[in-house]
């Protein structure tokens, strides 16, 4: 699946916050418990430096509560980096950002008033729900689908804490294919950039093998089939996702089976884990390394397949000619 979404607001987004950046004490990021690889940007990661980074698991109640222990130590290893868990249904324990902050930035310098905070985060991660909370008050619109928020803007927060909040950005091309796969099925891709059937088989494929009883419980299955077209047609027999001829509909179960998943009407599930991560990580090192080994037969195939046999003739010719003039010139130094 190729994902074609980078509007022009992102482009510009992202080169605001790199400007602002040197002007914040703090990188907040805000990421999908679910997707906490996947949804962490890597322009982020290159522009901010030594700065201190919170990330923020959001969507906590979404997610499989073991993997996301697991995130956090493996975020945590990374220099800077700190990391808290919070959802939208338990807003008290989103206000402990806030004591978290002023902890990381203790070092800062007595006699300048405000801790400034800059908060970012790809699209419909739940960054402008937070920003509220902490707010205490309606500041960020809010809204089931990406990239609402439109415009960089600054918001005083209180107690000594100015936030730099930012719109949801995207990158031109996730350099992991998983990723592309797992950021639609979150709902963090609009539903006109993806293919609702292609999303669905990779969910599919992913959830009978990672949580097996909750998709058999969910789907009312006597067994749960072995791959991932038995089992979406099968939960498209039970769901009555059925067409005219008795032929299963395919995209209505994808669209079922992704809208339950984002809802969390199938259970906490995570998407990744830092141990998949690690495999996917050598894949990817292994098809680069391909690529550009492709890359360079091709280069060489178009050489030799440019020169004729009379091309070739004359080269060998201009080869043999610079060897003998070098030869000469040895000889004259002599």
């Amino acid at each position: 699946m190729a994902l074609h979404w980078f509007p022009g607001h992102m482009h510009k987004a992202l080169k605001e916050i790199k400007e602002s950046l040197r002007q914040v004490d703090i990188l907040i990021e805000v990421l999908d418990a679910r997707i906490p690889y996947s949804s962490e940007n890597p322009e982020i990661a290159r522009i901010r430096g030594d700065k201190p980074c919170l990330k923020i698991l959001n969507k906590y109640d979404l997610a499989d509560p073991e993997v996301t222990a697991q995130w956090q130590a493996h975020l945590e290893s990374e220099r800077g980096v700190t990391t808290i868990t919070t959802s939208s249904d338990k807003p008290g324990e989103t206000k402990q950002i806030m004591q978290l902050i002023r902890t990381i930035c203790a070092q800062k310098d007595a006699s300048v008033k405000d801790i400034h905070a800059m908060i970012t985060g790809i699209p419909n991660v739940g960054k402008s729900t937070l920003i509220n909370i902490l707010a205490e008050r309606t500041i960020a619109k809010t809204g089931n689908e990406p990239a609402v928020t439109k415009a960089q803007q600054r918001i005083n927060l209180g107690s000594g804490i100015v936030l730099f909040d930012t719109p949801g950005v995207l990158w031109p091309k996730p350099e992991n294919p998983n990723s592309i796969y797992r950021l639609a099925a979150s709902g963090a891709v609009k539903n006109t950039a993806m293919e609702y059937d292609d999303v669905g088989f990779y969910a599919a494929d992913y959830l009978i093998k990672a949580y097996p009883a909750q998709m058999q419980e969910r789907f009312k299955l006597e067994e749960l089939p072995d791959t991932e077209l038995e089992f979406l047609e099968a939960a498209a027999k039970k769901r009555g996702a059925i067409m005219s001829g008795g032929r299963v509909n395919l995209h209505k179960i994808c669209e079922v089976l992704l809208n339950e998943l984002q809802s969390g009407k199938l259970g906490r599930i995570s998407l990744e884990t830092p141990e998949m991560l690690v495999q996917e990580k050598v894949e990817m090192e292994q098809a680069a390394a391909k690529k550009a080994a492709d890359k360079a037969k091709r280069k060489q195939r178009f050489k030799e397949g440019s020169l004729t046999p009379e091309k070739q003739d004359r080269k060998e010719k201009r080869t043999e000619k610079r060897e003998e003039q070098s030869k000469r010139l040895k000889k004259a130094r002599r």
